[in-house]
């Protein structure tokens, strides 16, 4: 009698240890997939993943004002990048305050005295896309030939920031 006991105590011990069953019904499968976010874009402009789409416009419209301030920090960083002879320091702390935090760290290893334009020779003229008011690239006539400058901002009310200084191809 005392065997049936002790069984029947180490199966009720066994089932105590054991997982539970899930009595919980599955989700049910969704019929279509909803995006969580906007397609996320490559440096040309186009989709990230196979089969994403670019919506008509990335959040901000352009206008006037936006324009003529990417213009304008532009022109202003290309004059305080175009300076060669002074002082590493000074030409930094200078440059810093037109770029993004990335283009610092990049532009704080740079020697001004190997920048070959001393001048800005003319305005800044943008190539805008207008289904991205995020970013412009901009145009600088300087006396070494035109670089390119690539402007980003944050939102519309955001300022303009320099990402890159792309010399003339030689």
């Amino acid at each position: 009698m005392k065997k049936p006991l002790a069984l029947i105590a180490v199966a009720l011990f066994c089932a105590a240890c054991a997982p539970a069953a899930n009595t919980t019904p599955a989700p049910a499968e969704p019929t279509t997939a909803t995006p969580s976010a906007p397609v996320s874009l490559s440096a040309s402009s186009g989709p990230q993943a196979p089969g994403g789409t670019v919506p008509p416009t990335i959040g901000i419209r352009w206008d006037q004002a936006s324009k003529d301030a990417a213009e304008d920090v532009a022109e202003k960083a290309m004059t305080d990048f175009a300076r060669p002879g002074l002082e590493e320091k000074q030409w930094a702390n200078d440059l810093a305050r037109w770029l993004t935090p990335q283009a610092t760290a990049d532009y704080s290893a740079v020697d001004p005295a190997n920048i070959p334009a001393t001048r800005v020779t003319g305005p800044a003229t943008l190539s805008v896309d207008e289904a991205n008011g995020y970013g412009v690239m901009a145009a600088v006539p300087t006396d070494a030939e035109t670089y390119t400058v690539q402007l980003l901002r944050t939102g519309k009310e955001s300022p303009w920031k320099v990402n890159r200084l792309t010399p003339p191809a030689s």
